[in-house]
């Protein structure tokens, strides 16, 4: 499975959720609505969720395993950073 496109849509407002992701896999099949959050430790990856009838998330959809779910975080995160550097350098100058 390859990652084919990552869509980064930065939040702007201020608070943990710092953007949403979409991406495609093999030009096939997208996840939408991946968040990207600022934790304790630093920036991690949310799957998709759905509060169930109990009162819980629950991931709608996710990777099987951990070394997918790494390559996946990693390339996220690097193509956030990447549209925050992009925005820093197209900002105007005051």
């Amino acid at each position: 499975m390859q990652i084919t496109d990552v869509r980064v849509r930065k939040v702007s407002k201020e608070g943990k959720l710092k953007a949403v992701v979409s991406i495609t896999m093999d030009d096939e099949f997208v996840v939408h609505d991946i968040k990207v959050i600022e934790g304790e430790k630093g920036l991690f990856i949310a799957m998709p969720s759905k509060k169930a009838l109990d009162g819980e998330y629950r991931d709608i959809a996710h990777p099987i395993n951990s070394e997918t779910r790494e390559r996946i975080q990693r390339l996220i995160l690097e193509r956030y950073e990447e549209a925050l550097a992009d925005e820093e350098f197209e900002a105007p100058e005051a």
